[in-house]
């Protein structure tokens, strides 16, 4: 084996010794960084600045539906705005609402009135966003 290993060294010469600790250190690097963003973006997502929940519905005839939801915000100074929709049996939008949530304590109970173009079969709450982060939570 010693011969085997020395021919080639003699044909294609010696791996350089330096290569493999830059390498080494480059993967470190890079390994240590990719961890540190997972754990930033888990950080930054796991507490949204604003949740909500439908708690419940009544449709209130052929025009309007009321939605019962909770909205709970990290701080009582978040500014929110939640999205209310009220559905036909055909899956139609028949009203919308959009609810700003600007004062009060970090959690409340709202009931909110939908009107509708006709008679709704169910109302959902889409979500509340903040004017920093736009998608619904």
């Amino acid at each position: 084996m010693t011969q085997l290993s020395s021919d080639l060294t003699d044909r294609y010469g010696a791996p350089p010794r330096a290569r493999r600790p830059l390498i080494l250190a480059v993967v470190g690097v890079l390994a240590v960084a990719g961890v540190a963003w997972v754990a930033w973006v888990v950080v930054l997502t796991s507490r949204p600045e604003v949740t909500s929940q439908l708690v419940g519905y009544q449709v209130r005839g052929e025009h309007a539906a009321t939605a019962t939801y909770t909205v709970v915000r990290r701080d009582a100074d978040v500014r929110a705005s939640c999205l209310l929709q009220a559905l036909a049996d055909d899956h139609a939008v028949v009203g919308e609402l959009e609810v700003p949530v600007t004062s009060g304590p970090t959690s409340s109970r709202l009931t909110s009135t939908v009107r509708t173009e006709r008679r709704a079969a169910t109302v959902q709450l889409v979500g509340c966003n903040t004017p920093d982060r736009p998608g619904r939570q």
